[in-house]
């Protein structure tokens, strides 16, 4: 592992114009879904003249507009910003990129249905739209969570155009996507063997204006698999503290306390000890999946086997909840009303794919549970996926009447909500905290039965 000395810390107040003293790259951003929006907006607060292309027309006249299609705290913000200083536009036409030295490639890279693996069409389809505009000169940087040996494959698509090939994984969290773009803890750049010099100078280019982090430079297939390693070490982290709330659970410990004893080793760490209803959205279960299906290809299956398991205990925090509702209403739970508060699969996001907020919403519906949901921003999202649900727009009418509370997104409003006035919306005081996020002793007080996830 290298460190590169770069320039102060970026930040981006309001109004910044961090263009004024940069020398510009011309880039593309190919994909304009959650990564590429962020990161065509990230690279022209950089000062580097970006466009953006998507094949969806509505999305790129959002993004023209300054509107992100999605919710990602500072994004707008940020969109709006390079689009005033002309250093950022968005079109639905490949020929927009031909000018640019660096192609990003942003495209998503779904789980195929009816299979573990990721679907690789849109990665492929992306990469020969592109085709006319590469030269030789030209840098096409991958950002796409792929299978390992698809830079290799990518390569030699390519190769013809003249045209070279970086990996450059990327590592956001939703909600803090902009930071992490801008102020990222490490960068990786998976380099060809021929050319590497080359491609690090474009790179190295491209991220001269953020501020000092690591920088490893490796092969291609280390690049690769250093994103579906980190995504794995996380969901195995998270899948082992609510394995142990299920121990927990059996035997009237408390997990959290357990977490916070465990976590005090610097070898183990406090981070993503936090039990509760599971991962989800669109990155870790499909990769986890991927990079199960992609071990087997490869005649190593036995080696991720483990994760089997892990994508296991996430599903059963899930129906633990379910139970739970199930259990504190009685045999004849038809009809009784739920409020359910969250959809979005983490707080500050609208992201609903795979979400188990959503999951456990959808599950009592379908046993005849009356299901009032809510969230902050997730409502379109989840009511386009699950149209037969109700959906309010705040806690407090989600709230109204209902016999049992299930928070299962750890929004900001929700942790604060003031319990006693809580108990006075409900018909029954009774809470479910599939996030373990609540002051318990503070709801208690007012009067609630709590029920945390191996607590």
């Amino acid at each position: 592992m290298t460190v590169r000395g770069i320039s102060d810390a970026v930040r981006v107040p309001a109004r910044a114009r961090l263009w004024d003293s940069v020398d510009a790259v011309r880039i593309s951003v190919i994909g304009c879904g959650y990564l590429g929006a962020v990161h065509a907006a990230a690279m022209a607060a950089l000062g580097h003249d970006v466009v953006g292309v998507d094949v969806d027309a509505a999305k790129v006249e959002s993004l023209s507009r300054g509107e992100a299609p999605f919710f990602e705290p500072g994004l707008d913000e940020l969109l709006a910003a390079g689009l005033a200083a002309g250093k950022l536009r968005f079109a639905t036409d490949f020929a927009a990129a031909a000018a640019a030295q660096v192609h990003f490639l942003a495209v998503g890279t779904p789980q195929l249905k009816g299979s573990r693996g990721a679907d690789m069409s849109f990665v492929y389809a992306a990469v020969d739209a592109l085709a006319p505009c590469l030269r030789p000169g030209v840098l096409v940087v991958g950002k796409s969570t792929v299978p390992v040996g698809t830079a290799a494959a990518l390569a030699e698509r390519i190769g013809p155009t003249g045209a070279l090939l970086a990996w450059n994984p990327e590592f956001l969290r939703e909600g803090f996507a902009v930071k992490d773009t801008l102020e990222p803890d490490r960068i990786v750049y998976g380099l060809p063997g021929v050319g590497a010099d080359q491609a690090r100078e474009l790179l190295d280019a491209v991220y001269a204006k953020l501020p000092e982090c690591p920088l490893i430079a490796t092969d291609y297939a280390t690049a690769e698999l250093v994103k579906v390693a980190a995504n794995s070490f996380l969901a195995t982290k998270i899948s082992f503290i609510n394995a142990m709330a299920e121990v927990a659970e059996a035997v009237g410990a408390d997990v959290t306390q357990l977490a916070d004893a465990i976590g005090h080793d610097p070898r183990i760490g406090r981070r993503f000890l936090n039990a509760g209803v599971g991962f989800g959205g669109g990155c870790l279960p499909k990769d986890i999946r991927a990079f199960q299906a992609r071990a087997d290809e490869l005649g190593v299956g036995r080696a991720v086997e483990f994760l089997d398991q892990v994508d296991a205990i996430n599903l059963r925090r899930r129906e633990r909840v379910v139970e739970l509702v199930l259990e504190t209403l009685g045999p004849e739970y038809q009809g009784h009303r739920v409020a359910v508060l969250g959809l979005a699969f983490k707080p500050e996001s609208d992201d609903v794919r795979d979400s188990p907020a959503l999951d456990v919403a959808v599950r009592l519906h379908g046993l005849g549970v009356d299901v009032v949901a809510t969230d902050p921003h997730a409502i379109d999202n989840a009511r386009r996926l699950h149209p037969q649900l109700a959906f309010v727009a705040t806690a407090e009418e989600a709230l109204a009447g209902a016999e049992v509370v299930v928070l299962v997104t750890e929004w900001a409003a929700y942790r604060g909500l003031d319990p006693a006035a809580a108990a006075k919306l409900v018909a029954v005081p009774v809470v479910i905290d599939g996030r373990n996020c609540l002051d318990v002793p503070a709801w208690r007080a007012a009067g609630w039965r709590y029920l945390g996830m191996g607590r």
